[in-house]
């Protein structure tokens, strides 16, 4: 995992709608990368719905949030509409993003183990350096302690 007061990897990956995103054109404005595991499940679903919802006023707190996952740009795009979503998803395919901000980690489930992703959300200043980390993120009010946070940065 990625240490507090470090600068945060720049990245480039493909977004829903055909765009792309990269750390480096994010500087300037504070950001919120969240990884979640999965397009279209129940607690990611729940995740993406509440940044949604409060989107305008993460804005309005400087603040653009970007969530990541392994999923396809194609997928997000179908996620996305499903859902009526409105924030910006990026695609990980490769896991590249994933491992360099150490989400991709080995998870265990009914005694099977495998890689995934840790739900992770982190609060990117506006100079690239990480001010708050949240790991093993609980879905239900964790976007209200988010904006509470960026709006205090």
């Amino acid at each position: 995992m990625i240490d507090i007061g470090t600068p945060a990897p720049d990245f480039e990956l493909a977004t829903d709608g055909g765009g792309k995103v990269r750390l480096s054109e994010l500087l300037g404005s504070k950001a919120v990368l969240y990884f979640y595991p999965k397009d279209d499940t129940p607690a990611c679903t729940t995740e993406a719905l509440d940044f949604s919802s409060r989107l305008a006023e993460f804005e309005a707190a400087g603040t653009m949030i970007i969530g990541v996952s392994p999923d396809s740009a194609g997928k997000h795009d179908r996620f996305k509409k499903k859902h009526g979503l409105a924030i910006r998803l990026a695609a990980d395919p490769d896991g590249a993003m994933l491992r360099a901000y150490g989400v991709w980690q080995e998870k265990s489930m009914f005694g099977r183990h495998y890689m995934g992703v840790v739900r992770t959300t982190l609060l990117i200043d506006a100079a690239g350096r990480v001010a708050r980390v949240w790991e093993h993120v609980k879905v239900a009010g964790h976007v209200d302690e988010v904006l509470a946070a960026a709006r205090a940065l």
